[in-house]
């Protein structure tokens, strides 16, 4: 258990039955008249939904124990990803609804910070930006402006990314893991 005195962004807090909300932002306001509060904008873990709650100042909140673990993607085992503990050489199988987008991104061999509550993984964290191999895309042509200086390409992954034309099939390029926006050559 906390007070609302000791919220701080990234904490994970177990409100309304047991459902994980995580602090995106919070701000204490002590108004001319009447008591201090604490208004606070929280994530849902699972559903990623944001809804912003306020606290009275010095109330109690529960905290969740989550544990976020480094470890390191291995390989598809039927519909389940399994990644290698770093530190303990434990496999963790996780499914595809949890890791989501971050399939997209995700390679043998990839470092992804898993978060773990009670033996439940509640979700994938990759780095914010990877470097991925070109596939396959069109080849570009000079003057070709009508999509403003960009083509589609598919990298290793099998996801689609926009390229500056110049890019070719090869290529090694920095792509951000939460927008899926091409960041640069690697």
């Amino acid at each position: 258990m906390a007070t609302t005195n000791d919220l701080k962004n990234g904490l994970v807090l177990k409100l309304d039955g047991g459902e994980l909300w995580t602090v995106v932002d919070f701000q204490h306001v002590k108004p001319g008249k009447g008591g201090a509060f604490v208004r606070t904008k929280l994530k849902n873990v699972l559903s990623g939904k944001v809804v912003d709650k306020t606290f009275n100042a010095g109330v109690k909140v529960e905290v969740a124990n989550v544990d976020k673990r480094e470890m390191q993607y291995s390989y598809m085992d039927g519909d389940d990803f399994v990644f290698m503990d770093t530190e303990t050489y434990d496999m963790l199988h996780v499914s595809r609804p949890t890791v989501g987008d971050a399939a997209n991104y995700l390679l043998e061999n990839t470092l992804a910070t898993v978060a773990v509550n009670e033996g439940n993984v509640l979700y994938i964290e990759l780095p914010a930006a990877v470097e991925l191999t070109i596939a396959q895309t069109e080849p570009g042509l000079q003057g070709d402006r009508s999509t403003g200086g960009t083509k589609p390409a598919t990298l290793e992954t099998g996801a689609e990314v926009k390229v500056p034309l110049f890019i070719t099939t090869g290529e090694k390029v920095k792509v951000d893991t939460r927008t899926g926006e091409y960041l640069g050559r690697a």
